[in-house]
């Protein structure tokens, strides 16, 4: 691992002045990622700015609109197993516990889980091409084993995923990220604040240098009611998703009045289709109205020579947990859901 000197700020305007101060400049709070990253030669770091101990960010508050913010130094697991998520949120918790180990997310912080990258084979191995890595190398995936990459939103220059299962949840709920930096602070509503990798597959959001995200607001609505978050992966305790779906329905009677639908492990940042959504407001809450739906949001799939089978499983995966959705208790261990 590449030597580093840290730095522990009193306060995020420290912090984003230091790292705007210099390029080699990299912040540090949980550290599940970064340091895994400097391990593998992936990242350096001139001076590792510590935010831990700015005395803020760490707390999960309601807001006067009736909603949450999150903390961006909270940790995953305070904020799953915070009773105000639990209740109002709970599709938010289910995602944030199928995510890593209990100690990884006793770690790793909210801020962070938005920031973590990709674990694609080839971009952490050093001596293979990489776009994400060095721009204009080429992407290694593309020809070679592609079993887990993408198959939306992909470009000829990357076909990488983003690992996240919390992001996933978030995205169905429309949270919004709140960041500060040297320009001030502002709001990103969550669908815009990562990337898809386009000519440019080495940023993978659209913070700017410099900024900090300082909380995660969710709206108030939070379907809590009907809801359900499903990850389909190659072993059942800390792996990344092939495909994961979050489901969140507003029912009228048997009726959908509003729905969300995330997809992750299908592309460079969560998915959502607005058209695949619209479509079922005013449906009836059936299977055949789940299938069309699927239909609608694997459209414009392109599978690459090893992944093609993830279009079929994310369809089976949509409808699976949309009618897990209709009955959360079904998501309970030994539940097993009439399908």
């Amino acid at each position: 691992m590449n030597n580093a000197d840290y730095v522990r700020a009193a306060s995020f305007d420290e912090a984003t002045r230091l790292l705007s101060e210099k390029e080699g400049h990299q912040v540090i709070a949980g550290g599940t990622n970064i340091i895994d990253l400097m391990k593998y030669f992936l990242t350096t770091a001139d001076t590792l700015v510590d935010i831990n101990h700015t005395g803020t960010h760490h707390n999960i508050v309601e807001t006067e609109s009736g909603g949450l913010l999150l903390g961006s130094l909270a940790t995953n697991a305070d904020t799953a197993y915070n009773p105000l998520v639990e209740s109002r949120y709970p599709l938010l918790s289910r995602a944030i516990l199928a995510g890593a180990s209990a100690q990884i997310r006793n770690m790793a912080t909210n801020g962070g889980n938005l920031l973590q990258r990709t674990r694609c084979y080839y971009f952490y191995d050093a001596n293979s091409p990489c776009n994400k890595r060095e721009s204009g190398t080429g992407c290694s995936a593309i020809p070679g084993y592609n079993r887990i990459m993408a198959i939306l939103g992909t470009s000829e220059h990357c076909i990488a995923v983003f690992p996240s299962d919390m992001c996933i949840a978030l995205a169905a709920l429309n949270a919004i990220v709140h960041v500060s930096g040297p320009g001030g602070t502002r709001s990103i509503p969550f669908l815009e604040f990562h990337r898809l990798p386009g000519d440019t597959p080495h940023l993978d959001n659209n913070l700017k240098a410099g900024e900090l995200i300082t909380g995660i607001e969710l709206p108030e609505k939070g379907f809590s009611s009907h809801y359900s978050y499903l990850k389909l992966r190659d072993r059942n305790s800390y792996a990344f998703a092939l495909v994961s779906v979050a489901t969140a329905l507003e029912l009228e009677g048997n009726i959908i009045k509003d729905a969300r639908i995330a997809l992750g492990g299908v592309a460079h940042k969560p998915w959502r289709s607005r058209e695949a959504e619209q479509y079922l407001v005013g449906k009836p809450a059936v299977r055949e109205s789940f299938a069309a739906c699927s239909d609608i949001i694997l459209q414009n799939a392109i599978p690459y020579t090893y992944n093609s089978f993830k279009i079929g499983l994310a369809k089976k995966a949509i409808i699976r947990n949309c009618l897990m959705a209709l009955d959360p208790a079904s998501q309970l261990p030994g539940a097993q859901p009439s399908l």
